[in-house]
């Protein structure tokens, strides 16, 4: 301790003590104690250096009077000011040129004097002096300097921890904003890229990456990936002054987010320019983040771009990426996926950043649970109005089966009393064996409209395939005639039999030959191809029908089996949706296999009689 008469100690702490007051942030109050200290001292040239505890060096601040080749970074135990931190003891040189330890860096410097920054315990750094007389610093000097690193020290803790404060309300007040936007959100790639755009804010990342996890094909995708551009490219992420971090409950120093010149995030989502993604599905066991959804804790990854990391599929193109946070969204202990915040340096993430994470995943977790539930409420609602429409639909259609019923009847028995024959090859004989067994397929319909039944199995019988194709193609000879398009059909070699309701199987066809005229009204061709493949064993026939029309509507592709659903003002939107319900009964099915501006193809499956 310096003695009480000692006139530079007093005034020396005065302002030490105001900087805490008048100075809000780091940076400048250093180049203040910096400048008291070297008129205090009377000294010739000095520097301020901070321990980084991530790089566990001592990065110079502030100087003074220095050369412009001073060394940035300097080893613990390494010169004097290395000494001095490492052994917690200041040091007066009066004659550098006879201690072994003294470096080199300004040539006309004579006499150092070295005092670490402690506090509480802590190291924080060190202050040096130097002088260009020998014995420039005498022994008082050495014992004021402590004492004014010591105060310096409490100083420079203050100020991080008003920073500190200052920047966990920020958090906190984006944290409250980001989870107001998130639970907004409703639609899924929105709500992703909302999550990657405020943790890249937040914690003012690098990038940001949301990984959706399948438990059951164990498997996870890149949903987002958000790039926060530096607005200032030669900002490093905070100096060490402010990267001094919370261990154990423990503030050091706030994280880098108030940094004055530091890494400033863009203001919205269109100025981020993200690298590639990694695309599709990947599996769990090639990926980063398998081990945080492994055991639901967030993980650490000091260097991604280390050598045992470089076949991981899921990491994003980015060699600038260096440490990562990766946090597991739960719900009930069940993973939805994983938020990884990465950093283009080497960064040990400090308890309130995890926690800031862990918040912000759990808030994504929950908004993407409520955007699945108003998903599957929505889906429900219009399953509802669909239900109530068939409802509505099936009374109307019993109600018309029931007037039809009676004069249908009355045909069947006066064109049976016609006794109509004509000779054989004559045309009009299989048109008048076609209305016979179309007149008894209406009756089957208006009998199961009105019991509200499926076709009994026992009206399936053998058929020849192509049998029933050409007799479909017969129905619709005119048809094809006025619309000016033409059917090429050739029948396999040998006969493809099935056991089916040939009304009903007539009917899907029907409407597929019916739905390919209206997409050429100018006139075209249709192709249709038997083949036979087998599936889960079983021998299965395959029915192709393609066009020459415009397509299928893109919107429109995957929910064209929909009831309801037309393309056309004029359509019922019911016409596949009864197909495909037809063939499911058949055990066969219907897909769309191919659609675009040169056509459509449609195959239908039906399983081949034994």
């Amino acid at each position: 301790m310096p003695a009480p008469s000692d006139p530079r100690a007093l005034p020396a702490l005065c302002r030490l003590a105001s900087l805490a007051a008048r100075v809000d942030d780091a940076p400048n109050a250093l180049r203040e104690m910096l400048d008291l200290f070297v008129q205090t001292f009377r000294a010739d040239a000095g520097s301020i250096a901070l321990l980084s505890p991530d790089t566990g060096r001592l990065e110079t601040e502030v100087q003074v009077g220095a050369a412009a080749d001073v060394p940035h970074e300097i080893k613990l135990g390494h010169g004097i000011t290395g000494w001095c931190v490492l052994n917690r003891r200041s040091l007066l040189v009066p004659d550098v040129a006879s201690e072994p330890r003294y470096i080199a860096v300004r040539p006309s410097a004579r006499c150092e004097l070295a005092a670490p920054m402690q506090a509480d315990d802590h190291v924080i750094g060190v202050i040096d002096l130097e002088s260009d007389r020998v014995g420039g610093f005498a022994p008082a000097d050495l014992a004021l300097l402590e004492q004014l690193a010591g105060e310096a020290a409490r100083v420079m803790q203050r100020l991080w921890q008003l920073g500190h404060l200052k920047d966990k309300a920020r958090q906190l007040e984006s944290l409250i904003t980001a989870g107001q936007s998130l639970v907004t959100k409703l639609e899924p790639q929105e709500l992703f890229d909302t999550l990657t755009r405020e943790a890249c804010r937040m914690l003012q990342a690098r990038a940001c990456a949301l990984y959706l996890y399948d438990a059951g094909r164990r498997t996870v995708r890149c949903a987002s990936l958000t790039n926060a551009v530096a607005t200032v490219a030669s900002a490093k992420r905070g100096s060490a002054r402010e990267r001094r971090q919370t261990v154990d409950g423990d503030l050091r120093a706030p994280s880098e987010k108030n940094a004055p010149g530091g890494r400033v995030p863009p203001i919205s989502g269109d100025e981020n320019t993200s690298p590639p993604a990694p695309a599709g599905d990947l599996d769990l066991d090639s990926c980063l983040v398998g081990s945080p959804i492994h055991t639901r804790h967030q993980v650490w990854f000091a260097d991604i771009q280390s050598r045992e990391y470089g076949e991981l599929r899921d990491l994003p193109a980015d060699p600038t990426l260096r440490s990562v946070l990766a946090t597991p969204m739960l719900i009930e202990r069940e993973v939805l996926g994983v938020v990884a915040i990465f950093t283009d340096e080497i960064h040990r993430f400090d308890n309130d950043e995890k926690r800031l994470c862990a918040a912000l995943a759990s808030l994504g977790a929950v908004a993407l649970q409520n955007a699945q539930l108003y998903a599957r409420v929505f889906e429900t609602e219009d399953a509802l109005r669909k239900n109530d429409r068939l409802t509505t639909l099936g009374l109307l259609a019993a109600e018309i089966a029931h007037e039809i019923r009676n004069p249908l009847t009355v045909l069947k028995l006066l064109y049976g009393g016609l006794n109509l024959d004509f000779p054989e090859g004559d045309p009009r004989r299989t048109d008048l064996r076609v209305i016979g067994e179309k007149l008894d397929q209406l009756e089957a319909i208006v009998s199961r409209v009105l019991t509200f039944g499926q076709a009994p199995s026992n009206l399936h019988s053998r058929w020849s395939l192509a049998e029933i194709i050409e007799d479909t193609l017969v129905l619709v000879r005119l048809k094809l005639a006025q619309s000016k398009v033409t059917v090429d059909f050739a029948p396999p070699p040998r006969p493809l039999f099935v056991e089916v309701h040939k009304g009903q199987i007539q009917q899907v066809l029907l409407n597929l030959l019916l739905n390919a005229m209206h997409a050429m009204p100018e006139g075209g061709a249709i192709a249709i191809a038997l083949a036979t493949d087998e599936r889960g064993g079983w021998p299965q026939a395959l029915i192709d029908l393609s066009d020459t029309g415009n397509g299928v509507d893109a919107a429109l592709r995957e929910r064209i089996f929909d009831s309801f659903l037309s393309g056309r003002p004029d359509g019922t939107g019911l016409g596949l949706a009864i197909a495909k319900r037809i063939l499911l009964s058949h055990h066969g099915d219907i897909a769309l296999r191919g659609t675009g501006p040169a056509g459509t193809t449609m195959r239908i499956t039906l399983p081949l009689a034994k």
